[in-house]
């Protein structure tokens, strides 16, 4: 799943990268107001995350730092925690996913959930967002890419090697 998130990340932003400046911050109908906005509340979500299944600390000071402003800086920031998650991911045994971690909630709390609940809402969470912008972007001149030619071979799209 680490490895399909960013394979559909890489494209959702090979397909963004063309847009202009303009297009990526234009206000569109949906959760949030524009595609920058959704691709840089996955990002941070992503770090949220990450953060607390690494078991870093960070909790949510990683809010606190400030949106990206251009598709190409989210592109490699975003790579970036891919490659995190991925790394984070090889390295964990069956043992593992029953293991809690601490969640900083803010005014809610500190929660304790288990790392195999937390990545499969991390993964949920990049799909639901991935979908918003797959389908904002219907309504520019870039045509939405395909996201799911990851897991069987008819059709994979080349881009699918690199991660496998």
């Amino acid at each position: 799943m680490a490895r399909n998130n960013a394979y559909a990340n890489e494209r959702l932003f090979e397909a963004c990268c063309q847009l202009s400046q303009d297009a990526f911050e234009a206000e569109r109908t949906n959760f949030f107001p524009s595609i920058r906005e959704t691709l840089n509340h996955n990002w941070e979500v992503d770090r949220y995350y990450i953060d607390a299944l690494k078991e870093v600390g960070q909790g949510r000071a990683v809010f606190s730092v400030p949106h990206l402003e251009t598709v190409e800086e989210l592109r490699i920031a975003q790579g970036k925690e891919d490659l995190k998650l991925i790394g984070f991911c090889d390295a964990l045994k069956d043992e593992d996913l029953d293991r809690k971690v601490v969640q900083d909630r803010g005014k809610n709390g500190r929660f304790e959930e288990t790392i195999g609940s937390t990545m499969l809402h991390l993964f949920q969470h990049q799909i639901h967002h991935r979908g918003q912008v797959h389908a904002m972007l219907a309504g520019t001149e870039v045509a939405p890419p395909q996201l799911d030619e990851f897991y069987l071979d008819f059709d994979r799209h080349p881009i699918a090697a690199k991660f496998l």
